[in-house]
Order: structure tokens, then C-alpha cells, then sequence
């Protein structure tokens, strides 16, 4: 029943945002001697980003902790919507969706953790990875099997693209074309 709902709601998407710690990495925060910070990111998860961008969804990160770990990540990606140290994810994410002249049902968040709960109840798709808290988990409509920093932004991205029926199209350009290939 979850998944039936959590697929309609899907097809609706045109805004995606997501929190980093827990979500994009495993959630473990690794420093240096010298107090850099390090986060691991998952390529694959990098990819599905690229992905939903070439079918036109709009993409935001909007996490509690201010790193320049993410911003770097997230100018690898081209996400050009990154708030970083925000307490209130709701707010902002109320701003952007405005900005971008968007309804509720047309926002999805990914998150972990209870400073995630507002924004994702707002949304029209809240999505939890499998190392969710509990109560994310109750009340986001899709769970993904994977963790964060371990796939789950890459499930949850071809879920969408799938009720959108554009998965096809997001992996065409990366399909060999039959007539090129080896036998």
C-alpha cells in the first residue's frame, strides 16, 4: 500500500531535496589531525543526481552542518540550490519551492533524522534511507533498502524516474545503441 502511494506521489515530482549527513554519506563524520573534515560520498549516488537533472527535476541540498566538503560535492554535480548549517529545513525549502513557483505536491525531501521530519511532512514524497531513525521511517512513503553514503539516493532516484516514466530516457545516453554492439 506504502509503495502504490508513494509511486503516485512520485509522479508529481519536479523538486527533490535532500540532507547530506546519514543521506549522501553513511552519516559518520571522519576528521584529520589538523581538524579537516572528510565525508565519502557514493558515486553511484553522484550519477542518479546527474540522472534526474537530465530529465529537468530541480535538486537542493539543505543540511544542519555547514562543510566545505558538501559545497565542493555539490559543484561537482552542478547543484546549484545548497543551504548549509540550517536548523529550520522547512523554511527554507518553503522559499525555494516558491521561488521556483512550485506546489507542496511537487516537492519530495530525503532524510534521516528528526530535524528532517518538517520538511518531509510538507512535501507530496518523503523519502527515508534504510538507516533512518524509526520515526522517519513511519512517515516517509518510501523507504529505500539501502543506506545512506550506500546507494539510497541512487534507489531513490530511478523510483522516481521510473514513475515518471522517464528512467528510459535518463539512461539512453548511456545504453549501447544495438547496431554498435559486439558480438
Amino acid at each position: 500500500m506504502k509503495q502504490k502511494l508513494a509511486q503516485a506521489r512520485a509522479t508529481r515530482i519536479r523538486l527533490i531535496a535532500f540532507d547530506i549527513d546519514g543521506v549522501m554519506t553513511d552519516g559518520g563524520l571522519h576528521y584529520t589531525d589538523d581538524g579537516h573534515e572528510l565525508k565519502t560520498f557514493n558515486v553511484q549516488d553522484g550519477l542518479a543526481l546527474k540522472l534526474l537533472q537530465s530529465v529537468g527535476l530541480e535538486l537542493a541540498i539543505i543540511t544542519g552542518r555547514n562543510s566545505g566538503v558538501v559545497a565542493k560535492r555539490a559543484a561537482d554535480l552542478g547543484i546549484l540550490h545548497v543551504f548549509q548549517g540550517i536548523g529550520d529545513k522547512l523554511s527554507v525549502l518553503d522559499r525555494l519551492r516558491q521561488q521556483l513557483g512550485l506546489g507542496w505536491d511537487e516537492c519530495a525531501f530525503m532524510g534521516d533524522d528528526l530535524i528532517d521530519l518538517r520538511a518531509m511532512a510538507a512535501c507530496g514524497l518523503a523519502i527515508a534511507p534504510a538507516n533512518a531513525r524509526p520515526l522517519v521511517r513511519e512517515q516517509a512513503q518510501l523507504q529505500t533498502g539501502a543506506a545512506g553514503g550506500q546507494g539510497a539516493v541512487r534507489e531513490a532516484a530511478e523510483f522516481i524516474l521510473a514513475a515518471q516514466d522517464k528512467l528510459d530516457d535518463a539512461f539512453a545516453p548511456y545504453r549501447q545503441h544495438a547496431s554498435g554492439a559486439r558480438t
